[in-house]
């Protein structure tokens, strides 16, 4: 598929063939593209936590879903997809990176940076994901885990405390589904977000 059209038809799917797996080598190069993702100082400072089991899928939704549930359409259609990427960052590795003799700075301060560059590699690392899941003939789903949540997740999977949850990727073969009433708003146009030479 051209690299256009596989943006083009890049989306967030939330409702899955559950009787179709994902196949290995499809989730090889799923996260093979996912580490050619762009970091700071090279510091590739992500962990990715694939479950592919069903038992591993039902113990992340029952340690992430609030309790009183919530989005009962969302949550159904998403607990089919048959692969999970839960995506983390690893701040400690930024700041270790940039301590190193060839960055220049002594000490592992946080104040140097802008934002917290952790992150933003975390969601290119994201996005090259769902863009691979489309090239594949897949849907993808990038979300959030709730804070209140965070813990029970790292207590279900034994998570290190020094990687941060960023988010989950579902990826699977796309089944029936709605599309997000947020989609009405429309893209913004293009003079409304681009400035060229001067912000006004």
């Amino acid at each position: 598929m051209e690299f256009a059209e596989v943006v083009r038809r890049r989306r967030m799917v939330r409702n899955y063939d559950p009787d179709r797996p994902v196949p290995p080598d499809v989730v090889d190069r799923l996260l093979d593209h996912a580490v050619r993702a762009p970091s700071a100082g090279f510091a590739q400072g992500w962990g990715f936590l694939v479950l592919e089991e069903p038992a591993d899928r039902e113990r992340f939704w029952a340690a992430t879903t609030p309790d009183g549930g919530g989005r009962e359409r969302w949550l159904a259609g998403m607990r089919r997809a048959p692969l999970i990427v839960v995506l983390h960052a690893n701040e400690s590795a930024y700041l270790r990176r940039y301590a190193e003799p060839d960055k220049g700075w002594t000490d592992q301060s946080t104040d140097r940076w802008p934002v917290p560059y952790w992150h933003v590699d975390a969601g290119f690392a994201a996005l090259l994901m769902l863009l691979t899941a489309v090239d594949e003939g897949l849907g993808a789903c990038f979300f959030g885990l709730p804070p209140q949540r965070i813990a029970a997740y790292r207590d279900a999977f034994g998570v290190p405390t020094e990687y941060q949850p960023i988010g989950a990727v579902t990826i699977g073969y796309r089944a029936a589904d709605h599309r997000s009433p947020s989609l009405r708003r429309g893209r913004r146009p293009m003079d409304e977000v681009v400035r060229r030479g001067r912000w006004n």
